[in-house]
Protein backbone atom coordinates (compact mmCIF):
# COMPACT_ATOMS: atom_id res chain seq x y z
CA UNK A 1 0.00 0.00 0.00
CA UNK A 2 1.25 3.44 -0.90
CA UNK A 3 1.59 6.26 1.60
CA UNK A 4 0.67 8.75 -1.10
CA UNK A 5 -2.80 10.31 -1.09
CA UNK A 6 -5.16 8.89 -3.67
CA UNK A 7 -6.10 12.36 -4.89
CA UNK A 8 -4.12 15.36 -6.05
CA UNK A 9 -4.29 18.35 -3.71
CA UNK A 10 -5.97 21.41 -5.16
CA UNK A 11 -3.41 24.02 -5.97
CA UNK A 12 -4.70 27.49 -5.34
CA UNK A 13 -4.17 30.19 -7.91
CA UNK A 14 -1.14 32.32 -7.21
CA UNK A 15 -1.02 35.61 -9.09
CA UNK A 16 2.16 36.59 -10.89
CA UNK A 17 4.59 38.67 -8.83
CA UNK A 18 3.66 41.87 -10.66
CA UNK A 19 -0.09 41.22 -10.69
CA UNK A 20 -0.91 43.77 -8.00
CA UNK A 21 1.01 46.55 -9.76
CA UNK A 22 -0.60 45.69 -13.11
CA UNK A 23 -4.01 45.61 -11.47
CA UNK A 24 -3.43 48.99 -9.82
CA UNK A 25 -2.46 50.46 -13.20
CA UNK A 26 -5.70 49.07 -14.66
CA UNK A 27 -7.72 50.54 -11.81
CA UNK A 28 -6.08 53.94 -12.24
CA UNK A 29 -7.03 54.02 -15.92
CA UNK A 30 -10.67 53.05 -15.26
CA UNK A 31 -13.46 55.62 -15.08
CA UNK A 32 -14.15 54.39 -11.53
CA UNK A 33 -10.59 55.17 -10.40
CA UNK A 34 -11.67 57.76 -7.83
CA UNK A 35 -13.52 55.02 -5.90
CA UNK A 36 -11.65 51.89 -6.87
CA UNK A 37 -8.02 52.95 -6.32
CA UNK A 38 -8.47 54.03 -2.67
CA UNK A 39 -10.53 50.90 -1.95
CA UNK A 40 -7.88 48.64 -3.51
CA UNK A 41 -5.09 50.42 -1.65
CA UNK A 42 -6.91 50.02 1.68
CA UNK A 43 -7.53 46.31 1.09
CA UNK A 44 -3.97 45.77 -0.13
CA UNK A 45 -2.48 47.57 2.90
CA UNK A 46 -4.61 45.50 5.28
CA UNK A 47 -3.67 42.26 3.51
CA UNK A 48 0.01 43.25 3.48
CA UNK A 49 -0.04 43.91 7.22
CA UNK A 50 -1.80 40.58 7.78
CA UNK A 51 0.80 38.77 5.65
CA UNK A 52 3.62 40.34 7.66
CA UNK A 53 1.98 39.22 10.88
CA UNK A 54 1.10 35.68 9.75
CA UNK A 55 3.83 34.99 7.17
CA UNK A 56 1.08 34.02 4.71
CA UNK A 57 0.45 35.35 1.21
CA UNK A 58 -3.13 34.08 1.07
CA UNK A 59 -4.68 37.44 1.95
CA UNK A 60 -2.68 39.21 -0.75
CA UNK A 61 -3.79 36.62 -3.28
CA UNK A 62 -7.40 37.08 -2.19
CA UNK A 63 -7.21 40.84 -2.70
CA UNK A 64 -5.74 40.45 -6.19
CA UNK A 65 -8.26 37.76 -7.15
CA UNK A 66 -11.20 39.79 -5.84
CA UNK A 67 -10.18 42.91 -7.71
CA UNK A 68 -9.41 40.97 -10.88
CA UNK A 69 -12.96 39.62 -10.69
CA UNK A 70 -14.37 43.14 -10.21
CA UNK A 71 -12.45 44.46 -13.21
CA UNK A 72 -13.45 41.48 -15.36
CA UNK A 73 -17.12 41.77 -14.44
CA UNK A 74 -17.35 45.57 -14.73
CA UNK A 75 -18.50 45.55 -18.39
CA UNK A 76 -21.31 43.09 -17.56
CA UNK A 77 -22.34 45.20 -14.56
CA UNK A 78 -22.35 48.33 -16.72
CA UNK A 79 -24.50 46.58 -19.33
CA UNK A 80 -26.90 45.39 -16.63
CA UNK A 81 -27.25 48.85 -15.14
CA UNK A 82 -27.72 50.42 -18.58
CA UNK A 83 -30.50 47.94 -19.35
CA UNK A 84 -32.68 49.32 -16.55
CA UNK A 85 -33.30 45.90 -15.01
CA UNK A 86 -34.40 45.63 -11.40
CA UNK A 87 -31.46 44.95 -9.09
CA UNK A 88 -33.34 45.13 -5.80
CA UNK A 89 -32.83 41.41 -5.09
CA UNK A 90 -29.05 41.39 -5.46
CA UNK A 91 -26.69 39.00 -3.69
CA UNK A 92 -23.52 40.33 -2.08
CA UNK A 93 -20.43 38.90 -3.84
CA UNK A 94 -18.49 38.95 -0.57
CA UNK A 95 -21.15 36.78 1.04
CA UNK A 96 -20.97 34.26 -1.81
CA UNK A 97 -17.17 34.13 -1.73
CA UNK A 98 -17.29 33.63 2.05
CA UNK A 99 -19.58 30.60 1.71
CA UNK A 100 -17.11 28.78 -0.55
CA UNK A 101 -14.34 28.75 2.03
Amino acid sequence: MSAQPDHAPVTSYAPAPGAAAELLAQLRSDRRADRWVPAFEREWAAALEESRRTFSLAGLYDVVQGWQARVASAPAVDAFLASGRDDSTFVDLGEIRGRRR
